[in-house]
């Protein structure tokens, strides 16, 4: 599945929610369902910065694909770590550096997360493209 399909995916999951307490709710779902990340993963070198909450965030490449995993201490914070795994993890750094991201616009997460939470999406699409950067700079194509 490419990126366009899976967020075309998680648009038409967000439209058949109601109400934002909803939408929040499965988040939080999301986020229970994230698998866990390697103990060895849960240290400062993996914090994302510029998250109020922890955010732990690693990368590794297998078969020219990305693969990411990632936790964090907030449940909704965990949830959107699960929905940004979902987007961009088993696909090349190119396609991650290349993706647009129009579905968080269009399931309304930017109007509908305070501004800590927001600058930390931000924080965490930042770093999945650093990883991204790193690979294919390690691998150019």
């Amino acid at each position: 599945m490419t990126i366009k399909e899976i967020q075309d995916e998680i648009i038409e999951e967000f439209s058949g929610l109601g109400e934002w307490m909803e939408r929040y709710n499965y988040l939080i779902d999301l986020g229970k369902e994230l698998p866990l990340i390697d103990p060895a993963f849960r240290k400062d070198e993996y914090l994302i910065r510029g998250c109020q909450s922890r955010v732990w965030l690693n990368a590794e490449l297998a078969d020219g694909k990305v693969v990411f995993t990632a936790d964090s201490d907030a449940i909704i914070t965990k949830g959107l770590a699960a929905l940004m795994i979902r987007v961009f993890t088993e696909h090349t750094p190119e396609e991650i550096l290349e993706a647009d991201l129009g579905f968080i616009d269009a399931i309304g997460l930017k109007e509908h997360l305070s501004p800590t939470r927001s600058n930390g999406l931000v924080s965490m699409i930042r770093q999945i493209r650093y990883y991204a950067m790193a690979y294919q700079a390690k691998n150019p194509g």
